[in-house]
């Protein structure tokens, strides 16, 4: 008899332990200019990418907040949102606010996608610095349309196999992130030209703190990994205004393993291999005027 339970619990765990990693993307509604602010594109691509990892399954919820969250989120290892931001923010609509902290503090992983990056000070800053590390802030941070160059690359498993690369993308910077950057690892660091700060001041344009700070040539990051006391992990990325910009190996790559690293999956050593034609790229597009 003891041997036989002994056999249950241990299919039990193992069954546990083979469980696949669940990763679900929450797609924004169509937003901006044909090709830009891709979000159902991109998740859909992101997804077609982590399909051929092994381990791993992932769903993409389009137009925004899924309607059946209790489904939706059920065994969920990472959530991905990649969303406009700001007041709109689907994340901080109604009472999901409340929702995505009880996953946080069960250690489910977030990773927030360019303007996703963006609650706002009175509602959801607080939050996203415990759940992503860091935040856009208005009259703090900046959203220009620059030339980055991530000349190196810190040691992490997010930035397996990927090479230091340069990008054109509406990179914010001068983010908010935690006190003393306590558990917060910046992934892609650059240092912005001056030509970042020939917009006049404005909410997300300019202030005296970042043109202070793009005067004196201080390295800023675009994207960073955080940890949870909570053992959750939390990933924001500024880029990926620009479809186009998935199809950069290196950049794709990073997100991907992301994904993984934030869903607590096993990142490949040389990172995930994945392969986008321009083909591709066309597909899925919001219907835009």
């Amino acid at each position: 008899m003891k041997q036989f339970l002994s056999a249950i619990l241990l299919a039990i765990a193992f069954t546990a332990l083979a469980a696949d990693k669940k990763i679900v993307f929450i797609a924004g509604t169509p937003s901006h200019a044909p090709g830009d602010h891709e979000h159902r594109a991109g998740c859909l691509l992101l997804k077609s990418c982590l399909d051929k990892v092994s381990g791993v399954t992932s769903v993409v919820y389009s137009n925004g907040w899924p309607t059946d969250e209790k489904s939706a989120f059920e065994g969920a290892s990472t959530i991905v949102i990649y969303a406009d931001g700001g007041g709109g923010h689907p994340a901080l609509q109604k009472d999901r606010k409340q929702t995505l902290d009880a996953l946080m503090k069960k250690g489910v992983g977030m990773v927030c996608i360019h303007y996703a990056v963006e609650p706002t000070i009175e509602n959801g800053e607080k939050e996203f610095l415990d759940w992503i590390g860091g935040a856009f802030e208005i009259n703090w941070s900046v959203n220009p349309h620059w030339t980055a160059e991530f000349k190196s690359l810190p040691r992490h498993a997010v930035t397996r196999g990927v090479h230091p690369f340069t990008c054109n993308d509406e990179w914010y910077f001068h983010m908010r992130f935690r006190d003393g950057m306590k558990s917060v690892t910046p992934i892609l660091t650059a240092v912005p030209p001056a030509s970042t700060m020939e917009r006049t001041d404005g909410t997300h344009s300019g202030n005296p703190a970042v043109r202070e700070t793009v005067k004196n040539g201080v390295p800023q990051h675009m994207a960073w990994a955080a940890e949870r006391p909570d053992g959750g992990r939390g990933f924001g990325f500024t880029g990926a205004h620009y479809h186009r910009n998935w199809g950069n190996d290196d950049f794709r790559k990073l997100m991907l393993n992301a994904i993984l690293w934030t869903a607590k999956a096993k990142v490949p050593k040389n990172g995930v291999e994945s392969h986008v034609t321009e083909e591709q790229l066309k597909q899925n597009l919001d219907k835009k005027k």
